[in-house]
């Protein structure tokens, strides 16, 4: 669904991507791990187009979509969840939601979005009219996801959505991830700190260390590879 090859980025001056490659398939959760500073939340930036690629390719379906604007790749069913909680914090949880159906198709399946929200999240119907500054950060984050999932999207990008979580919150996160998986059919691009979560979600992860693609394999591999473990994922 998702072809990265040899993306170049950074800032500034600053290179901080070094021609990694990669592919997420339709389905599938594809999980991006390594050190902090490794250039994985850059790679997804790039790809989302909220920094700009200075070379290489990234195809969505067969479709050359390196340079087109953040906006036409949400249109083609691309959405991601960023690192952290950017919330309308003053806003109640429902208008956080219904901020995220602002394309003509999810306006019109706003109803149906909001129910699969509801059902993956019964917390958040059941504080709709709570301010989400207000609530707990493991909630913040469900309503994180659930506004990208009312954009109708076909695949996902999550830059660490367990981050500073409980560890019983990372855990619920984490059956979620599954769920939009397996019962949603979305299909997901995850960078995650957590890496024994990571790799026990994942049906194929990449190793990123220095802006470079350092190894890759289904999650067995990785697991079972000492060397990948102690250098990059530090387990």
């Amino acid at each position: 669904m998702l072809t990265v090859e040899n993306l170049e980025s950074g800032y500034g001056p600053m290179q901080i991507l070094w021609q990694p490659s990669l592919t997420v398939e339709k389905g599938t959760i594809t999980s991006l791990l390594g050190p902090n500073g490794a250039g994985k939340s850059t790679t997804i930036s790039t790809i989302f187009g909220s920094v700009v690629p200075w070379r290489g390719k990234v195809a969505f379906e067969g479709a050359d979509i390196t340079m087109a604007p953040t906006h036409e790749k949400v249109e083609l069913g691309i959405t991601l969840v960023p690192e952290g909680k950017h919330l309308f914090k003053g806003m109640t949880v429902y208008e956080n939601l219904t901020m995220g159906a602002y394309r003509k198709e999810a306006l019109k399946s706003l109803d149906e979005s909001l129910a699969l929200v509801y059902s993956l999240f019964p917390i958040l119907e059941e504080r709709k009219g709570q301010v989400a500054g207000s609530l707990s950060g493991g909630q913040q984050q469900m309503v994180t996801i659930g506004r990208a999932l009312m954009t109708k999207p076909r695949l996902i990008m999550l830059d660490e959505p367990s981050q500073g979580l409980a560890p019983k919150l990372v855990l619920e996160v984490f059956d979620t991830i599954l769920k939009l998986k397996e019962d949603v059919g979305l299909t997901i691009l995850l960078i995650e700190q957590n890496a024994d979560a990571a790799l026990n979600a994942a049906d194929y992860v990449y190793i990123m260390h220095e802006g470079r693609i350092k190894a890759e394999g289904k999650p067995e591999e990785i697991k079972k590879s000492e060397d990948i473990r102690e250098a990059y994922l530090g387990i």
